[in-house]
């Protein structure tokens, strides 16, 4: 089996588990469809998933869908394409809050028969005043000491659709002096006139997820609740809930830290924000921490998972370096992906001695890294591309690459020299004209002089036009919670997140790759075949590696 490394999560579960060894550990990862997940969301999941993984358990799918206003199908879909793509498929089933609305409600009776719920007529503005500060004590609501039979009425009311949004709401009897804000008899049930994605419209009443959550939990045997720690100062209202209700099997709720990455956001609000402002292309964007827009740039979900892994589980708040996460990536794709040719930005050559009716093929290597891998054919001709960049009229010092009089090593082909620059009427360089040292098809010169500089190539004839995405840091600032007052998170987007080149050239073979594959391009950087855009490739990560070795 995997191995899955420890956390202080597992010990609970082990002390758990000594205390009772019959328990079948059982965990939920349980979303709601409002948005699409992101990488954030990968470390819930892969926290739930795994604990029931490495103790032969089970891994619930719930779709939180108790807020019907903010909920669509197409979000379903996604997160569960999501979990499947991670691997993380939840073996326990999948099931959905709203499976559990008869049940909430029944409870919820049973609660107020019990003298432990009340209908409350205060508006939302009303209860936060009577809710009190950290400081001081809340007050009891007006209604509180309603008679049982009251509020039994008063709430088949409310779901009888007599009242308007806001009238009513259903709230715990707990404490209005309690330190913890969150059992200040908190509503359990408001009022919401709108079709539920599943249930249509048989409720006009949905329950709170504090309320709701430790229900669904129980009815589906979970064992051990693991959520983010925004959710600690909730764990006195969910015991509350399971207590009161009187469920024999109780499960435990435990919170772990979110995870937090640079240069980026977690707010689903603000991911909306951009999708719909047209601000990115889409939740699966690139530049986004979705996992769709992750998947779309080329991240693999084992690069993803590492990356999760290496954080590790915590129970402080932390921000982990976003090139944690583009070295997992790259470490797995020098590896694996095979290396073809890119000129991003094409500059013709001449092979002036070269003849133009020839033409002739060199093997390159598909990944030096692994023997195995094998070589391909590329085409050499009289006139070829390299790269803008590889050439200097004027050049710095130390520039080993071509420039006039100079002489370069074609990757895996000959040495050229630089005889002519030829240029446009308005001084822009049009072609070089150079001749090759047709003596020296492997790149070594007979007369052993030395050439210091290797610079890749295509023939012009024998390459395709593709258009490339060079995808950045979405933000310019490393930590978004450290933004200044007055400021916002659109002061600080990335202008160059997105740098589009037109007119590059690839070997011939990648017009035919699928959508998905993933290549090194030699000198550049790692990329993939987009999914949404045809003859396009997203630049996954670079290949310089700036993230600390241990």
């Amino acid at each position: 089996m995997e191995e899955i490394e420890r956390n202080f999560i597992h010990d609970i579960i082990d002390a758990d588990l000594r205390a009772n060894p019959e328990l079948k550990i059982h965990t939920r990862f349980p979303p709601e469809p409002n948005g699409y997940l992101h990488i954030g969301s990968a470390k819930a999941i892969m926290i739930n998933y795994q604990a029931a993984k490495k103790y032969g358990g089970l891994f619930n799918l719930r779709y939180d869908d108790t807020n019907p206003a903010k909920e669509d199908n197409e979000y379903v879909e996604a997160i569960y394409r999501d979990l499947c793509w991670l691997g993380a498929e939840p073996n326990g089933g999948v099931f959905y809050g709203s499976d559990y609305f008869d049940r909430c409600y029944e409870f919820a009776v049973q609660l107020i028969k019990a003298g432990k719920a009340y209908v409350c007529d205060l508006s939302a503005e009303e209860m936060r005043e009577y809710r009190g500060t950290l400081t001081e004590p809340g007050k009891n609501s007006p209604y509180r000491d309603r008679s049982v039979e009251e509020n039994l009425d008063l709430f088949e009311r409310m779901k009888n659709g007599e009242f308007a949004d806001g009238t009513h709401t259903l709230r715990a009897k707990i404490d209005m002096a309690s330190p913890n804000m969150n059992m200040r008899d908190p509503a359990i049930y408001r009022i919401v006139h709108t079709s539920h994605h599943r249930q249509g419209d048989k409720w006009c009443i949905y329950p709170l997820y504090d309320y709701a959550h430790p229900i669904q939990d129980a009815l589906e045997g979970i064992t051990h609740s693991l959520c983010s720690l925004e959710f600690e100062n909730h764990r006195p209202l969910y015991e509350w809930v399971i207590d009161n209700i009187g469920f024999e099997k109780k499960p435990k709720q435990r919170e772990f830290a979110r995870l937090n990455v640079t240069n980026t956001v977690m707010s689903k609000r603000y991911l909306r924000y951009l999708v719909e402002n047209g601000l990115v292309d889409g939740w699966d964007d690139p530049r986004l921490p979705t996992l769709c827009a992750l998947r779309r740039r080329g991240y693999t979900p084992a690069s993803v998972i590492d990356f999760v892994n290496r954080a590790g589980v915590a129970k402080a708040d932390s921000l982990v370096d976003i090139g944690l996460l583009e070295h997992c990536i790259r470490e797995e794709l020098n590896a694996a992906a095979p290396r073809r040719i890119c000129i991003q930005k094409p500059l013709r050559v001449v092979v002036t001695n070269y003849p133009a009716d020839r033409v002739e093929y060199f093997e390159l290597p598909n990944n030096p890294q692994n023997p195995d891998a094998g070589t391909r054919r590329v085409a050499f001709g009289r006139e070829l591309f390299i790269d803008e960049e590889d050439f200097a009229e004027l050049p710095p010092p130390k520039f080993f690459r071509l420039k006039p009089e100079g002489e370069v090593r074609l990757m895996g082909a000959y040495l050229i020299r630089c005889n002519e620059v030829i240029k446009n009427p308005d001084g822009s360089i049009r072609e070089l004209h150079c001749t090759a040292d047709l003596e020296t098809g492997n790149g070594t010169p007979a007369d052993g002089r030395k050439v210091k500089g290797t610079i890749h190539w295509l023939s012009a004839a024998h390459s395709e036009e593709t258009t490339l995405m060079l995808y950045d840091k979405l933000f310019t600032i490393e930590n978004v919670n450290d933004i200044p007052e007055g400021k916002t998170y659109n002061d600080y987007l990335n202008p160059a997140s997105l740098v589009r080149l037109e007119h590059c050239r690839v070997e011939p073979s990648l017009a035919d790759a699928a959508p998905g594959e993933r290549f090194q391009f030699v000198r550049t950087g790692y990329f993939c075949k987009d999914t949404k855009y045809p003859n396009t490739f997203n630049r996954i990560v670079g290949l310089k590696d700036s993230f600390p070795k241990k």
